[in-house]
């Protein structure tokens, strides 16, 4: 039997109620093994810079193989998320681009925008996301979007040094 995947949620004030709804979706349905990272409550608030390096390391440590972060529109999140090596994050703020998230770009974290999403879409774009692979329904641009890919990681190589 294949081990669960686990996944890694953080947000900050503007995200937790999306965050709290997705987290409560994925504990329940039981296939991914879930890390939340808080916010815990809208009494505790923790800003983006300080919540997205949590989903990041996890994921770069192995602790988690995929990362969902949600603020305020998602764009902070990704940003602070992609100063972490190996990190892919990618908004997506809809289903075709959750699903492009992973198949263009190999995305290992999606940042959500919590006063753009309501929490049915927002389940349902993580689901697409993590149900799609790198390169599928785009087979037939494969070999261009693996070297893209791999032009990213030299990318990330000459600048995290």
């Amino acid at each position: 039997m294949e081990e669960k995947k686990t996944l890694a949620f953080a947000s900050d004030l503007s995200g937790f109620p999306l965050k709290k709804a997705l987290v409560e979706h994925f504990s329940e349905a039981g296939e991914y093994r879930v890390l939340d990272f808080g916010i815990q409550s809208e009494e505790k608030p923790e800003p983006y810079f300080v919540q997205a390096p949590k989903v990041a390391k996890a994921v770069q440590d192995g602790r988690a193989d995929f990362g969902v972060l949600v603020c305020g529109t998602g764009q902070g999140m990704a940003i602070v998320a992609n100063k972490h090596k190996g990190i892919y994050a990618c908004v997506a703020d809809g289903i075709f681009s959750g699903e492009r998230a992973k198949i263009i770009n190999n995305a290992n974290v999606l940042t959500l925008g919590g006063w753009i999403t309501a929490p049915f879409l927002g389940i349902e774009i993580v689901e697409a996301w993590l149900a799609m692979k790198f390169t599928e329904k785009m087979e037939f641009k494969k070999d261009f979007l693996t070297n893209a890919f791999n032009q990213v990681k030299e990318i990330e190589k000459e600048n995290f040094r």
